[in-house]
């Protein structure tokens, strides 16, 4: 152990920020953007045309165009399906790329990486992390590419899918009157899709300009995703929240407001991003097939995994990098025990978080404000950030970080926001409070799915989660869940995508070959999932209780409520995606019911 800290010390250290932070609400501390607070959730600056409602009949409905969206797209249309409809609340696709076009607007996995489908389109991003208007463009490409927008219908929310038995088919209802029917319903919301604001008294109060960082208001701010904010020079602007996405536009805001307060309730754990553009000669010299070893490889890496070189080399894949210089692979193969290997992790845990306090100190100049910046928790107890411009950012003499000490703010009111009892007066405030996880998938999906002899997915989660490999449910035929429920989660979610999506193609073509009408679990393959589930996550929930709330950790509750996607398969990504391939290579569809 290094002598440079005393890990007794720093353990003592984050119970004690973490203690401070719990709250008994959980999930419920934060406000959805319903009834008097509607207003936030619309899109800025689209007036959506009318049109005449539709009761066509198609063969596939996706309901979301994002990357899950999209790759569930692809894969059913090379399952040889040709009416799909993506139905999408947002004017274009993209999901998430369309919605979070916020100034600095980044991708924090590598974009080699990220992006989907890059040797199929033949495209290579221009830098290591693309920005959002670049993987925007590329979600318009595989929309193109493969068709998906000739049936797409956007500004359109699904309000219900319900299944017809007699005809075998469902019927889904919108916001805009239609009533279209489909063989095959996909839900592919994704886990990051609906904005919320903190349960703060007051936010109808407020008298001057707001909005969340995923409805940016660039009438009011001028410029763009680039920055240029031009409007805010003589405005008093206050920043709600200091996670991933607020690191990349406070520096935004700080260049332009005439005075920018940035409200911390947990400070995020900010690492050098060390952007670069593409390597022309590097990008000449990949064979066939590099995307999915690259894929793979970092899969491996930040799964626990082993591998002989890392191709990514970034700051997710560091610690294991660290691990693997003190030979933890040797030391695996002579019998290391899992209390040996835990203690090890948590050793490289404290030197990486050591250097990330070391680095505030080394970039912050007022000592007061450094040290309120100071992330004090385990790296991966909140999804880390990686930007250069953030931190240098309080450095600025119309900044001001307005810590509070993990209370969070205490009310909005006419003229501004009040934390630690007083009053910061401002023009504008920024909700940068994140999106909903650890709450009812049907919540969050927004729509009500009913399904044979009327049970609603809402009464059958609502007393548990149940899937099959993640994808189907017992009860719901011809419905398919993109996203991650009950799944193995990744840093680089479009992995989970591709491969969920590849499993989709999979079954979809197999029930089409075979002539099936329809096509979901069996109650015995259903369970005995759900079992895999709860057997394969057992050795988290320690780690995940000692962590500072977060939506990694349901907000400080890791075993209460739905969890995080209904559980997920504790084996990691990679194991889970053997599953899946170990599953269709047996061709016989063990587990499924066509009838």
């Amino acid at each position: 152990m290094s002598e440079a800290f005393d890990p007794d010390a720093l353990r003592a250290r984050y119970r004690a920020e973490r203690d401070k932070r719990l709250r008994a609400e959980g999930n419920a501390q934060y406000r959805p953007m319903t009834g008097t607070l509607a207003r936030f959730r619309a899109d800025p600056g689209v007036d959506p045309a009318p049109r005449v409602p539709l009761t066509d009949h198609v063969d596939a409905v996706i309901v979301g165009g994002g990357f899950s969206g999209l790759l569930a797209g692809v894969r059913l249309r090379e399952a040889g399906l040709e009416r799909i409809r993506i139905v999408e609340t947002g004017a274009d696709v993209g999901g998430t790329w369309y919605w979070n076009d916020y100034p600095g607007v980044q991708c924090d996995i590598e974009s080699y990486i990220y992006l989907p489908l890059l040797e199929e389109v033949g495209y290579l991003p221009c830098e290591k992390y693309s920005h959002g208007p670049e993987i925007h463009a590329h979600c318009r490409t595989i929309a193109e590419r493969w068709g998906l927008l000739d049936d797409a219908v956007f500004s359109t929310r699904v309000e219900r899918m319900t299944w017809d038995d007699a005809a075998g088919h469902w019927i889904v209802g919108t916001d805009r009157g239609d009533a279209m029917t489909a063989k095959y319903v996909v839900p592919a919301i994704g886990p990051l899709s609906v904005p919320k604001l903190p349960g703060v008294p007051g936010i109808e109060d407020f008298r001057g300009v707001a909005f969340h960082t995923s409805r940016w208001d660039y009438s009011y701010t001028g410029g763009d995703t680039t920055g240029g904010l031009v409007n805010l020079h003589d405005q008093r602007v206050a920043v709600i929240g200091t996670g991933a996405t607020s690191v990349q536009c406070i520096p935004h805001l700080g260049r332009w407001a005439e005075h920018l307060y940035v409200f911390q309730r947990t400070p995020s754990s900010v690492d050098v991003r060390g952007n670069a553009p593409t390597d022309p000669e590097w990008a000449a010299s990949l064979p066939p097939g590099w995307q999915q070893e690259r894929i793979d490889n970092f899969g491996t890496l930040v799964s626990g995994g082993f591998a002989e070189v890392d191709l990514v080399n970034d700051g997710w894949t560091d610690i294991i990098r660290r691990l693997t210089s003190l030979g933890m692979a040797e030391l695996i193969a002579q019998g290391l025990g899992p209390e040996e290997i835990a203690a090890r992790m948590e050793e490289i845990d404290f030197q990486k978080m050591e250097e990330i306090r070391a680095r505030v100190d080394a970039l912050v100049d007022d000592p007061a404000t450094a040290e309120a910046l100071k992330p004090w928790y385990r790296q991966f107890c909140k999804r880390p950030t990686f930007n250069d411009d953030y931190l240098p950012t309080f450095n600025r003499p119309n900044v001001t970080l307005v810590d509070t000490d993990g209370r969070g703010v205490e009310r909005i009111t006419e003229r501004g926001v009040v934390a630690g009892g007083v009053e910061y007066e401002v023009d504008c405030i920024v909700f940068g409070t994140g999106f909903e996880v650890g709450t009812d998938y049907v919540a969050r999906a927004g729509f009500d799915l009913v399904g044979r002899d009327g049970e609603r997915l809402a009464d059958k989660w609502g007393r548990q989660v149940a899937t099959f490999h993640g994808l189907t449910s017992r009860g719901f035929p011809n419905c398919f869940f993109m996203g991650g429920v009950q799944s193995g989660v990744s840093p680089n979610f479009t992995e989970l995508y591709n491969e969920q999506s590849l499993h989709l193609g999979y079954v979809v073509g197999e029930a089409e070959r075979r002539g099936a009408r329809t096509v979901e679990p069996t109650a015995e393959a259903e369970a005995a999932w759900v079992q895999v589930i709860r057997d394969s996550s057992g050795g988290r929930e320690d780690f995940q209780e000692a962590c500072t709330p977060g939506y990694y950790n349901n907000e400080g509750r890791p075993g209460e409520g739905p969890g995080w996607f209904g559980g997920n398969y504790g084996g990691g990504a990679p194991a889970f995606f053997r599953v899946l391939r170990e599953w269709r290579a047996g061709g016989d569809l063990a587990g499924l019911d066509l009838g």
